[in-house]
């Protein structure tokens, strides 16, 4: 099992930024993946970025040039930095971890960006 703990979320004007953090702890498997999804009111949950334990990384169209994703040294740490944030960012964001064929969720933060 893995735990995940997202923090980070909260209310910023439109341009602003924000940075959300996520650790895991448990049984974490050497090869993974961590990455931070989103939930708008009415609306799927969507990829937002994903990092590999090998640094890869992949962002949705709509993020790219504006959110950063990395990972912390000891590799349980994922952090996604929001820059530039527009009212559409709006959402619960939710931290990622995938290993062994078994995906783990954070409990979820509140991205409100006003216009």
């Amino acid at each position: 099992q893995v735990q995940l703990v997202g923090s980070g979320g909260g209310l910023v004007q439109a341009g602003g930024s924000l940075r959300l953090s996520c650790a895991a702890a448990g049984s974490i498997f050497g090869i993974n993946a961590m990455g931070w999804y989103r939930q708008a009111p009415g609306k799927q949950r969507e990829l937002v970025a994903r990092i590999t334990n090998k640094g890869s990384t992949s962002y949705a169209e709509s993020v790219k040039g504006r959110f950063t994703i990395s990972r912390g040294s000891a590799q349980n740490t994922v952090y996604l930095q929001m820059n530039k944030l527009k009212p559409e960012d709006t959402a619960v964001y939710y931290c990622n971890h995938y290993q062994l064929a078994h995906e783990y969720w954070g409990q979820g933060t509140q991205v409100t960006v006003s216009s």
